[in-house]
């Protein structure tokens, strides 16, 4: 199981739009990934519903994590997007 530990920074946390940019994100990664509020149980990131039910505040720690042997690179480009609230994927991190 490989883990990443970030803060979200979006102001607004994960609603609506940066909702929207992380699930597209999550979706393109490759790799099944799941993300979980620190001590919470973890959701499918590639959906929508479930990131919004989540409600992630700006600030708030999260953890993102697959079972998946290539998730390395997958995760360092999602905690990224987080970490700094990012409008997009960055193409390399």
């Amino acid at each position: 199981m490989v883990e990443r530990r970030v803060n979200v920074g979006w102001a607004e946390g994960l609603h609506a739009r940066p909702a929207s940019i992380f699930v597209r994100a999550a979706t393109a990664a490759g790799v099944p990934v799941t993300i979980a509020k620190a001590g919470g149980n973890p959701v499918n990131a590639a959906s929508m519903l479930a990131v919004l039910g989540l409600g992630a505040q700006g600030g708030e720690e999260i953890v993102l994590a697959s079972e998946s042997d290539d998730a390395e690179a997958a995760l360092d480009r999602l905690a990224k997007l987080v970490a700094e609230g990012l409008e997009e994927l960055p193409e390399t991190v």
